[in-house]
C-alpha cells in the first residue's frame, strides 16, 4: 500500500528532483561566472552584475542600487531557468547525455541560444557522437579565445569518463 505523506506525493516533488539534478551545473556555472554585487563591464563591454547577468535597459535600477546577494541569487535562478527553457525548445535534439545537455545549457547561460546556433559543426558533430570533435569546435573559436580558462574546464568535465 501507498504511503500517503511520502515525499513523492507532495506537491511540489518533481519540481524538487529536477532542481537537484542540476545543482552541480548551477555551481559550475556560478564558480565560472564569479559573483559581483556591484555592476562591471564583461570582456565584450556590455554591463554585468551578478552571476553574468546582462544588464537590459529596463533594469536600470541594477545600476543605481545597492543590490544583496539574495536579490542576485534570485536573478541567477530566473537566468538559468530561462536557459534551460530555451535549451529544451531549440537545442534538446542535439543532446544525447546529461553532459552535452548540461554543456548546452552552460553554452546558452553564457553566450546566449543565438551564439549557440552559430556552432553548426560543434551542434552536427554532437548529434553524430563524434565527442573529440564537438571539444576541437569549443577551441577553434572565438568562445575559446574571449574566455578559455571556462571553456578548458568544460572540456575537460566534457571529456571526463571518456577515457
Amino acid at each position: 500500500m501507498k504511503n500517503p505523506n511520502s515525499q513523492a506525493d507532495q506537491p511540489g516533488h518533481l519540481y524538487q528532483l529536477r532542481n537537484l539534478s542540476y545543482y552541480n551545473l548551477k555551481n559550475r556555472i556560478k564558480h565560472n561566472e564569479g559573483l559581483s554585487l556591484k555592476p562591471y563591464k564583461d570582456q565584450l563591454g556590455f554591463l554585468t552584475i551578478g552571476y553574468g547577468h546582462l544588464i537590459l535597459p529596463n533594469e536600470k535600477n541594477l545600476l543605481e542600487k545597492k543590490v544583496n546577494k539574495a536579490e542576485l541569487e534570485n536573478i541567477f535562478q530566473q537566468d538559468f531557468n530561462k536557459a534551460l527553457k530555451n535549451f529544451n525548445i531549440f537545442l534538446k535534439q542535439f543532446s544525447s547525455n546529461k553532459k552535452e545537455a548540461e554543456l548546452l545549457i552552460e553554452m546558452v547561460f553564457q553566450i546566449g541560444t543565438r551564439g549557440v546556433f552559430k556552432f553548426k559543426n560543434l551542434l552536427q558533430n554532437m548529434s553524430n557522437g563524434n565527442v573529440y570533435l564537438v571539444c576541437f569546435e569549443m577551441m577553434d573559436s572565438l568562445w575559446y579565445k574571449q574566455t578559455p580558462m571556462r571553456v578548458k574546464n568544460l572540456i575537460n568535465v566534457f571529456l571526463k569518463n571518456e577515457k
